[in-house]
């Protein structure tokens, strides 16, 4: 298998809410289409999709009704067809999102189960007459009761998530049928949703009292053939030049080495999650102030753990998060925290996604009433945490964590509903009132906004080898305020010093730079580029970044 994937960067298009072609005022392949120029000239390489499969939407495509088809609301597989044959003329590769842990309730493997023990898909879920203590991610306790079967399923997630039994070996092969068929249509790999949750420990013991919510954690993650059935999938997708990458929810580092290296690889790259808890945990629990130090760490374990070992993912926003600005940056300085937030990710070693709108800067919703929000996980966290707090503090904390932040309709332009859609339609969810300040068409003519700096940074990782493979260093990992790091392949090295503060920061060189002949190929604060001897930095503007190359 090649790997093709560590000189790309990906974008992630959440189809529902990208551009809408047919005026109908959701999102689809039709408008895909359209905007195929667009995402080859911001300068990715390759087009991750959530899932478009059909759905009830419970989970807005995250619970799968069939594995083989296309949502009505997006097109058909004949439009799926034309939207992947005409990326890859742009020099584009696709991949689609595989969500195996769980399917939808509607899904006829389901409905076909919960009628009895006796049939053919009777064991494709699972299925107990006395459930566990265990919690689920969304919605209550992880069993549901079925009255048509007389026994409880497991959901992991939402009720209409039941998990599928991979202990089941017709269940496996039905997901080797399902990857034949799209790689054969011509996809290129696959995103593994929660790939890490597939194998349950044997008997179902009660999880730890003291871990509410993810209780049975320990005995569902990483379970005892977790790289078995992982490494069959994986023999599928060596008989094609075919990407795979996992998401790992509470993953490990020592853990995802097993999923990325040695005799049980069955993955390419794994979505860690340490990195995007420096302000919660989780997204949606324990917000607090976000903490540059906790950032830093995070990012230095990946960087350095993997290294000469496995292939780093690097992204700051997807489907699941709120919008980075909102987090990590400032509203107030939005451009120039957008720019930084930029630069401190793409110049890691590994491959960069960008989620759409990340690159314009979109920047969180903030609505009402709890019954606006659309997301089944903020509504049960409004519903199940700090009750006692006031209705305003408690959508507060939904305005900081809810992941229909990411969702709201992409901002093309300042017309009627952010030109998502035709003027006379009505967008399935609501359009962030910014739109007209934030926007692509805005931004594409003006060569200082945070669209053109992304073009910028993607630019410069094509035309450095440095950029794309060179070992990262670490430095001044105690400084609260700036983000310092390196790059360096032979005798080039680059220098990233990204401010992650709304005030000016005195700065000093590290030492094994001070005073060497550097020219400054990008800064965000409007510096002049150019070879000069550098001394000291000086003070950084608030959320100024930098990036200096040197020749040692």
């Amino acid at each position: 298998m090649s790997d093709w994937y560590k000189k790309m960067s990906f974008y992630q298009i959440w189809i529902r809410s990208f551009a809408d072609g047919n005026g109908d005022g959701i999102g689809d392949l039709w408008g895909v289409y359209d905007k195929l120029d667009y995402i080859r000239d911001l300068g990715v390489d390759g087009i991750w999709f959530s899932p478009i499969y059909p759905s009830p939407n419970a989970d807005f495509g995250y619970d799968i009704s069939d594995y083989k088809n296309i949502h009505p609301d997006y097109g058909d597989l004949e439009q799926f067809q034309k939207v992947l044959d005409r990326a890859h003329e742009l020099g584009l590769k696709v991949i689609m999102d595989l969500v195996i842990n769980h399917t939808s309730d509607e899904h006829p493997w389901f409905q076909e189960s919960r009628k009895g023990r006796d049939n053919p898909y009777s064991d494709y879920y699972i299925w107990r007459d006395k459930p566990n203590n265990w919690d689920s991610l969304f919605e209550g306790n992880a069993w549901e009761y079925d009255s048509l079967r007389g026994q409880y399923y497991l959901h992991i997630f939402a009720k209409k998530q039941p998990d599928l039994n991979m202990d089941n070996p017709a269940v496996r092969s039905e997901v080797e049928s399902i990857l034949r068929f799209w790689l054969d249509m011509g996809v290129d790999g696959f995103r593994e949703d929660v790939i890490n949750f597939i194998s349950k420990k044997e008997g179902f013991p009660n999880g730890l009292p003291f871990l509410p919510a993810v209780n049975g954690l320990p005995y569902y993650k990483d379970g005892p053939h977790i790289y078995e059935y992982n490494r069959q999938f994986r023999k599928v997708c060596e008989q094609y030049d075919c990407f795979q990458i996992g998401e790992g929810p509470m993953t490990t580092l020592q853990s995802a080495l097993k999923y990325l290296s040695g005799p049980q690889k069955c993955l390419d790259m794994m979505f860690s999650f340490d990195h995007m808890m420096a302000d919660c945990f989780y997204t949606e629990y324990m917000h607090r102030p976000f903490s540059l130090t906790k950032f830093k760490k995070a990012i230095s374990k990946w960087q350095y753990g993997l290294s000469g070992k496995a292939w780093n993912s690097l992204y700051l926003e997807n489907h699941d998060h709120p919008r980075i600005i909102s987090r990590y940056g400032s509203e107030v300085f939005w451009r120039e925290s957008g720019t930084m937030l930029a630069t401190a990710y793409l110049f890691l070693q590994g491959t960069p996604f960008i989620y759409q709108g990340q690159e314009i800067g979109m920047t969180n919703i903030r609505l009402g009433r709890i019954e606006h929000y659309a997301d089944v996980s903020s509504r049960t966290n409004f519903n199940r945490y700090h009750l006692k707090d006031s209705m305003a503090k408690r959508l507060h904390r939904i305005h900081v964590s809810s992941r229909d932040s990411a969702r709201t309709p992409m901002q093309w332009d300042d017309s009627p509903h952010a030109g998502f859609t035709v003027p006379e339609a009505t967008p399935w969810f609501y359009v962030n009132r910014n739109y007209k300040r934030i926007n692509v068409k805005m931004q594409q003519g003006d060569e200082k906004s945070i669209l053109n700096y992304y073009k910028k940074c993607l630019q410069m990782r094509k035309n450095s080898r440095t950029l794309l493979i060179g070992d990262y260093i670490e430095h001044l990992p105690n400084d609260k305020f700036v983000f310092t790091y390196e790059r360096v392949w032979q005798d080039i090295h680059y220098l990233i010093i990204c401010s992650f503060t709304r005030a000016m920061v005195p700065f000093r060189l590290p030492d094994k730079f001070e005073g060497r002949h550097g020219q400054l190929v990008l800064s965000n604060a409007g510096h002049s580029h150019g070879k000069e001897k550098i001394r000291s930095v000086g003070f950084l503007k608030p959320y100024e970044a930098r990036v200096y190359r040197f020749r040692f």
